[in-house]
């Protein structure tokens, strides 16, 4: 049944739309002035470079301090192993674990892979036919490389010296690494332990390794990977805490 037009009735949501259109307007007019015709966004992006920096040195103390608490709270462990059956066998079954979480030293067989940016021309050009983005080492070629060597059935890897663990991200900050709360600039050096002739196959099977593989032969990048009869990986000493998202 049709309402007449003098029963019509005015819901709130019909009477915000114009002043939510006009506020909208303000904001966009604001945003362009502010801007002068350029990506409000970018100004951000280029000083992410400047905020990584200074935050180091506050990541490089808090680490320091971690350290100090890890060996308080392993003596106090220890002194309570001595004392208690049940602490001493977690304990135990704690330092089982270790090895494969990456908690100790590994030494062994492996191999090194090393990439880096391709070198300009004498007159700082780029080499012929390729643009900027070309003659860099990304994020996805590092993560590539390291995940051939997982694949491969490595024992263990590590990046700039840092050892990796099942919850480390690559990340790449323009054309420096963030690793575990610190960046690195290339050449990066990506060191495995395992079969060398397992991890070799892997990488040339890699599609992603491909890729970067003809990006060095075309643009002069480094792609460089060799044997080692033994090489030692530290052990991982950051944080072990999962941090994650979770929808409800």
């Amino acid at each position: 049944m049709r309402r007449s037009v003098g029963s019509l009735r005015i819901s709130p949501w019909t009477a915000l739309v114009p002043v939510v259109a006009l506020v909208a307007g303000f904001i966009f007019a604001t945003s362009s002035t502010t801007a002068q015709g350029t990506d409000l966004r970018a100004g951000q992006s280029s000083r992410l470079t400047d905020l990584i920096a200074q935050r180091e040195g506050s990541v490089a103390d808090q680490q320091a301090t971690l350290a100090a608490l890890q060996a308080d709270v392993q003596a106090l462990t220890d002194q309570a192993a001595g004392r208690n059956g049940a602490v001493a066998e977690a304990q135990a079954l704690g330092r089982s674990g270790q090895p494969s979480a990456g908690l100790t030293a590994l030494a062994g067989p492996g191999l090194t892979v090393t990439l880096d940016d391709a070198e300009l021309e004498p007159n700082g050009a780029l080499p012929t036919g390729a643009g900027p983005d070309d003659v860099v080492i990304h994020q996805s070629d590092v993560q590539g490389v390291v995940n051939a060597l997982w694949a491969a059935g490595a024992d263990g890897v590590s990046i700039m010296g840092r050892r990796l663990t099942a919850t480390s991200a690559v990340i790449c900050v323009g054309n420096t690494l963030l690793l575990q709360g610190r960046t690195y600039s290339p050449p990066f050096v990506v060191t495995a332990v395992g079969s060398a002739e397992e991890m070799r196959d892997q990488l040339d099977a890699s599609g992603q390794v491909r890729v970067l593989r003809d990006a060095a032969d075309r643009y002069g990048l480094t792609y460089d990977v060799q044997d080692e009869r033994t090489v030692t990986l530290a052990p991982y000493d950051g944080t072990l805490d999962m941090q994650y998202a979770r929808a409800d």
